[in-house]
């Protein structure tokens, strides 16, 4: 059996995610403790006591998530001998997810990942602060989404897809006039439902320009080194071993390529996906993809035996 270890992105955030490891196993304490040190700032008591709008603020989520998910990783290693980048063929984990991911096969230390999520999240939240939005089109395939964006980006408007999530569910990002236009044309071919995101801003379009330099800056700065194991990255939907850096940086203005990772890890033998950290967001989207892939969800101190 072949196994594909994947991490959640934005949104899977909720205060209290990760607090029944933390309260019972001290090697999950000291992924929160670190991660507390590496950004001077006490992010896990924002996960447990804090609030749900501070916690979803981008530069604040994207690190939580990103400890949440490596505590269990410490967890099911430490705790139950499960060694997940032994275990897993491949890795991939959708945006910040993808941090998780390189987090967990060894490429960036814990402490380097959360400064850099720290930043990031600030960097994006900021990059287009009051003129973005994002909002989900259901029902419609991915070719009549992208004729959609190119109708609106011929009137000088920017829209593109964001997320490729599933056969179900496209992502479009860009200026606000430009979604809800988006939105209204995807009602009137036939989409199911539209939804407005609650974001800070139009991830993974050219709006995320203003970002690239501040995220740029800090990866120079930190050491990564090879992967255990391959990561099936969203700029390409292929694994990579080798200019992850860069593809990082292309990640903030290129669209998630998620149906196009799942089947990328089916085609390559993989018939099981262990999605590590909170909610179940991906596993999901997984059986909207392909009836062909086992999902198991490790999120709480219950689900920690694969």
């Amino acid at each position: 059996m072949s196994i594909l270890a994947v991490f959640p992105g934005q949104g899977s955030q909720k205060i209290g995610m990760g607090a029944d490891i933390y309260e019972k196993f001290a090697c999950a304490r000291e992924v929160f403790h670190e991660v507390d040190d590496a950004i001077s700032y006490k992010l896990s008591d924002l996960i447990f006591n804090g609030n749900e709008e501070e916690l979803k603020q981008t530069q604040n989520a994207q690190p939580a998530i990103m400890t949440v998910s490596m505590a269990f990783v410490q967890v099911l290693k430490l705790e139950f001998g499960i060694d997940i980048s032994d275990k897993a063929s491949f890795f991939a984990g959708h945006s910040l997810g993808e941090y998780s991911a390189l987090c967990a096969t060894g490429v960036i230390s814990l402490s380097d990942t959360a400064r850099i999520l720290r930043i990031r999240g600030t960097a994006m939240s900021e990059a287009c602060p009051n003129e973005g939005a994002m909002a989900a089109i259901i029902g419609l395939n991915i070719s009549a989404v992208e004729s959609i964006t190119k109708k609106i980006n011929a009137d000088n408007a920017v829209v593109q897809i964001g997320n490729d999530n599933s056969p179900r569910q496209i992502i479009v990002s860009g200026h606000k006039s430009a979604v809800e236009q988006a939105m209204a044309l995807a009602q009137e071919a036939g989409a199911k439902r539209t939804i407005k995101l609650e974001v800070s801003g139009p991830f993974h379009s050219v709006l995320m320009e203003k970002a690239i330099e501040p995220l740029k800056d800090v990866l120079e700065s930190v050491e990564f080194k090879n992967p255990i194991k391959p990561i099936i990255t969203n700029v390409t939907a292929k694994a990579e071993n080798n200019n992850l850096k860069s593809l990082l940086i292309e990640q903030l203005t290129s669209r998630v390529r998620w149906t196009e990772t799942i089947l990328f890890a089916k085609d390559n033998g993989v018939t099981k996906c262990v999605e590590i950290g909170p909610g179940r967001v991906l596993t999901g989207l997984i059986k909207q993809i392909t009836n062909d892939i086992e999902t198991v969800n490790v999120n709480s101190a219950e689900s920690l035996s694969l």
